[in-house]
């Protein structure tokens, strides 16, 4: 294949990789052209982030790879590995998901950019920084100039992400590609960021390769979507035309993008978004679980030698209730405080004013055996089992940790028979204890979490970006599970998160939080159908939906 002037941009024909004679790609063939955004979409492990990898030869140690990759005629797959590094950064920008790996801790931002600059061009340091400060003006980081001498930790993954664009077109590659650049990031934030790529694309006429699990997010931005699952594309077809697709894998996660899961816990035959009837309100127990009036101030850096900086009030006067059986989200951009209440809410951190109550008593006060018999009766899953689990132990001892903390913990044989009984519950086969949390993928690692949650027998369990991480079809698994489990075991839920879509599927009522404050509260479906504060309605109007009624797109190209 030889792709000239007036061809594609980016043609990728039959790109196979094997790992240890694992065949992991299949033949991808696919193409881009200038000012073109194409979405590469699929669960987790469906190859998207291999292709992209394999397109700028940055594949894992004992990849073997066939096939063609041609940049403007030239095939990258032919090319030395010192020719490869002059087309990464110049010719092909990249943008991962989580941009502190790509940033250096220990250099300030101006630094960063401009190192790719020189990397590639033999220019003075005041011109790498000149263009280094344009592209921080280009990726709209607020108040670039000051940012030039900030380090990452001090900017918000918001931020963060900015620069890590600003790197990737400091020098205007004709294509750039972003590799789940928004998954971590809240809803107003994702939409900035996703509105900033294209206007990158549209006003450099430059091409840009989106790749995402999430169909939704995907079909705001893109003009073509290519849909991969096992490691092969199985569709292509125009993001106008998702509704015609025809391939059943891509049919199952429009219906997971749309449809959202199954409302298991409220004993409901249809499936979709829709909350409970607002008419019709569920009754549930007394309340589990308390916030009253909490404030949470952290200290800041002194502004001088004699000058004390006020403290950030992180929270300020919050009150929010979980009842048994009930399911409660707290939404809120990043920032808004929503980790800092849950903080406060686990005992983890002390309120400097108001107090937390579980099942009736003082948690936040409490203290040695009192909060330990306290904290069985709540639990906490996070965004990232993985780095909650030791490597070295296997599933049976990750699962019975929280037993060793009671006073009497149970002992060996009835230890395993709580662990199967756990695994059970969570979809997971008793045998499962045996093996170590590497062998098994995302959402099975989600549901050894939510197991271990389970072991204590808690009356509440909040969930904090529990699902943010995974796919849409693995998500709608666990959040089935969820409702499923909250239905038999009368469990209460505090579910933690920036997408409103998973709140919007779970939740029986929600808080809205914004800068430390609840500025709106009340059953699911009054809350996201009439909106009243302005800034639930600018949290809904961000957030990706994927109708019934077609897709809310604007293509690239659009006037």
């Amino acid at each position: 294949m030889s792709v000239g002037a007036g061809g594609p941009l980016l043609a990728v024909d039959a790109l196979s990789v094997s790992i240890g004679g694992t065949r992991i790609l299949n033949r991808v063939s696919l193409e881009v052209s200038s000012g073109e955004i194409l979405g590469l979409v699929g669960a987790s492990g469906a190859g998207k982030s291999l292709t992209a990898l394999g397109v700028v030869r940055l594949l894992p140690p004992h990849a073997a790879m066939t096939g063609s990759v041609y940049l403007r005629g030239n095939d990258l797959a032919a090319m030395s590995e010192a020719q490869l590094r002059g087309v990464r950064g110049c010719d092909i920008g990249i943008v991962f998901q989580e941009p502190m790996t790509a940033l250096n801790p220990l250099m300030c931002i101006g630094d960063q950019v401009a190192e790719t600059v020189r990397l590639h061009r033999p220019v003075r340091t005041a011109e790498a920084r000149a263009m280094a400060r344009q592209a921080l003006d280009s990726a709209a980081l607020r108040g670039a100039e000051g940012a030039l001498e900030r380090y990452p930790h001090e900017l918000s993954g918001g931020q963060r992400q900015r620069v890590a664009i600003a790197m990737a077109i400091v020098l205007s590659p004709p294509l750039l590609i972003a590799d789940e650049p928004t998954t971590a990031l809240d809803a107003v934030t994702q939409a900035e960021v996703l509105s900033l790529l294209r206007e990158l694309a549209r006003a450099r006429h430059m091409a840009l390769i989106l790749v995402s699990h999430d169909l939704a997010v995907i079909s705001q931005v893109t003009d073509r979507i290519a849909v991969m699952h096992g490691g092969e594309i199985v569709e292509q077809l125009a993001t106008a035309d998702l509704h015609q697709a025809r391939h059943p894998y891509t049919k199952a996660l429009l219906a997971a993008a749309t449809l959202g899961p199954k409302r298991v816990a409220r004993g409901a035959e249809a499936e979709g978004f829709a909350a409970p009837d607002a008419a019709a309100p569920r009754i549930f127990g007394t309340a589990v679980l308390e916030a009253r009036s909490i404030v949470r101030e952290y200290p800041r850096r002194r502004r001088s030698l004699l000058r004390r900086a006020p403290p950030l009030r992180a929270v300020d006067e919050v009150s929010l209730s979980v009842h048994s059986g009930e399911t409660v989200g707290l939404v809120g951009e990043s920032g808004s405080g929503k980790s800092s209440l849950l903080r406060t809410m686990l005992a983890l951190e002390r309120p400097q004013a108001g107090e937390v109550r579980l099942l009736g008593e003082a948690f936040s006060s409490a203290a040695g055996a009192t909060l330990r018999r306290l904290r069985r009766s709540i639990q906490v899953v996070l965004q990232d089992p993985y780095g909650t689990f030791d490597p070295l132990w296997r599933v049976e001892r990750l699962i019975a940790e929280p037993f060793f903390s009671l006073d009497a913990p149970p002992g060996a044989a009835e230890r395993r028979s709580k662990v199967a009984a756990a695994l059970e519950q969570v979809g997971l086969a008793a045998a499962d204890a045996e093996r170590y949390p590497r062998e098994f993928s995302g959402g099975q690692r989600q549901r050894i979490a939510i197991a271990r949650a389970l072991i204590t027998n808690p009356a509440v369990i909040a969930f904090d970006e529990a699902v943010s991480g995974l796919d849409v079809l693995v998500r709608a698994q666990i959040l089935e599970l969820l409702a499923e489990l909250a239905q038999r075991l009368k469990l209460a839920y505090l579910f933690v998160s920036h997408d409103l879509n998973v709140v919007r599927s779970i939740a029986d009522r929600v808080y809205v939080m914004y800068r430390g404050r609840i500025v709106e509260e009340g059953p699911t479906a009054t809350v996201f159908g009439s909106p009243q504060h302005a800034y639930t309605k600018s949290l809904i109007a961000a957030t990706p939906q994927f109708g019934l009624d077609g897709l809310r797109h604007e293509p690239a190209g659009a006037a």
